[in-house]
């Protein structure tokens, strides 16, 4: 295995977690929602681990590409099926930017649903058609919003959104807006 299949199995691994995690959290909801609060708190305890899992792969590729400081390059696969190759997905950083500045376009502060339509308008053209496809384990779920999502939970941690928001809302906090305006 040579230093780009090595980061090519750590997108692999990345999204692999966020498919096991969504479909944690789904259970969870159906839970809530049918009364057994105990299972339902069990998913929430298990969808936390497995984010925090999932952030120290995500450090651990990051160490990995400043290794070689930016000289992975990907080279093609032959016969190549199954899973998205990887690289053929807008990479979630790329969400970072834009979903910050929706947020500050819509008054800090709006429904999920709005931030993303706006989104999608800042990332015309660099989102593929892969983007639009639904995830293999979730026909109902397009994939740069998936990824979109999972941008929002790292931006939440960093502290440059807020966390504890009513569902299905998203804010931007002081600090992120900082960060929008240094950027």
């Amino acid at each position: 295995m040579d230093k780009n299949e090595v980061n090519e199995a750590f997108e692999i691994l990345l999204e692999e977690i966020e498919l096991i995690s969504n479909e944690i959290k789904d259970q969870g909801a159906l839970n809530l929602k049918s009364g057994e609060y105990d299972k339902a708190q069990m998913a929430t305890e298990q969808a936390k681990k497995i984010e925090e899992f999932r952030e120290k792969v995500k450090a651990l590729q990051k160490e990995w590409k400043l290794i070689f400081k930016g000289k992975i390059r990907r080279k093609p696969k032959k016969g190549f099926s199954g899973k998205l190759k990887r690289g053929l997905r807008t990479p979630e950083d790329s969400f970072r930017k834009p979903i910050l500045e929706s947020l500050v376009e819509l008054g800090g502060s709006a429904k999920m649903s709005d931030v993303l339509n706006l989104v999608e308008k800042k990332l015309k053209g660099r989102l593929t058609k892969y983007d639009y496809e639904s995830l293999p384990s979730d026909t109902k779920t397009i994939r740069w919003k998936n990824t979109a999502q999972w941008c929002r939970n790292s931006l939440v941690k960093e502290g440059l959104m807020k966390s504890g928001s009513p569902w299905g809302i998203w804010e931007i906090t002081e600090k992120g807006r900082k960060f929008l305006k240094g950027i």
